[in-house]
């Protein structure tokens, strides 16, 4: 089955059940069967499959909140997934903000700021805390705890989710403390594509 075909039965849920069961199979196969260091095309830095495994998994990870958020159901990312989705977001930006003449990336640039992203549920192996940094040469990332500009606190699914403009900043169990202009106007900007 093609991968842009969607199911030939219109409204049938099981169809489109099996048809993303179907192609995310077909997707999951070829990468397997590629390798995580098989060269393919990017429109990123990273030349490999691996690229697009972690890509897809992101992908997937935050789709799969907005269902969650759209139904009304809960929903909980493993502690792992959400920090590297966090690590990937900030990495593809980066890339963009370095490689991509976006007027909204020129906009970041300019006198020093900082974002403090501080998950409040997990402990300390997995250093589930981030600092951007903005400043004249763009944006610059590390994980670490340091005083920021503003910071973003609570759960680390809600600080991902938000951070990904998936939930309100003043939703539940989030909290900003700083400058939250500076985290709006980085929300607002910040784009990998």
């Amino acid at each position: 089955m093609p991968l842009g075909a969607g199911p030939r039965e219109r409204g049938d849920a099981a169809a489109l059940d099996r048809w993303l069961a179907d192609t995310g199979g077909l997707v999951v196969g070829a990468l397997r069967e590629a390798g995580p260091d098989t060269g393919v095309w990017p429109w990123s830095g990273v030349l490999n499959a691996g690229f697009w495994a972690r890509r897809t998994a992101c992908e997937i990870t935050v789709h799969r909140a907005d269902a969650a958020l759209a139904a009304g159901l809960p929903y909980e990312v493993a502690p792992d997934i959400a920090a590297d989705a966090l690590d990937e977001w900030l990495q593809l930006v980066e890339w963009v903000q370095g490689n991509t003449p976006h007027e909204a990336a020129r906009d970041l640039r300019g006198p020093r700021r900082s974002i403090h992203l501080h998950a409040t549920d997990t402990g300390p192996a997995l250093n589930a805390e981030w600092i951007v940094d903005l400043g004249g040469e763009g944006m610059s990332w590390r994980r670490g705890h340091e005083k920021a500009t503003v910071a973003l606190r609570g759960p680390l699914t809600s600080v991902l989710l938000a951070f990904y403009r998936r939930l309100p900043l003043d939703a539940p169990g989030l909290e900003v403390l700083g400058d939250r202009e500076v985290l709006e106007f980085w929300l607002e900007r910040t784009s990998f594509g």
